[in-house]
């Protein structure tokens, strides 16, 4: 059996570049696990410092703890929910002229749908809307 390498706290603090007290908010807060053992024999383990890493990269990307304690949960549950709308929210929406009055939009990750998958709901709604176009014309 192999040991498992454990950390202490400010062995997982340097790893992550924050400091001890973030560390602490983080595990107060329950982005991530509580330390194995008590009191002064607590230590911590990859899956810590796997953790930390994991919120600190979505802090830079600009998430909030909030949201990101809501994507740690889902983790867990299914699929990813999509991000609560609110003021000063930026969103990217996909537009398709159908015809002249006729337009779609949609917000592809709110849809949960990729590119490839907005791509082909595009051609099946445009071809949809050919064939109503034509069977009306051939009556």
């Amino acid at each position: 059996m192999q040991d498992q390498k454990t950390f202490t706290l400010d062995e997982i603090a340097a790893l992550a570049e924050l400091p001890r007290r973030t560390v602490r908010y983080y595990i107060q807060s329950g982005l991530i696990d509580r330390p194995q053992g008590v009191g002064k024999g607590a230590y911590y383990t990859q899956r810590h410092v796997e953790q930390l890493l994991l919120v600190r990269k979505w802090q830079l990307a600009g998430l909030s703890l909030e949201r990101i304690g809501e994507l740690l949960k889902q983790q867990a549950t299914g699929p990813l929910p999509p991000t609560p709308r609110r003021a000063g929210t930026v969103e990217v929406w996909s537009h398709l002229v159908v015809a002249d009055g006729v337009e779609l939009t949609l917000e592809p990750g709110r849809a949960g749908l990729t590119p490839e998958q907005v791509r082909a709901f595009f051609r099946a709604v445009t071809q949809a809307y050919a064939q109503i176009h034509e069977s009306e014309e051939k009556e």
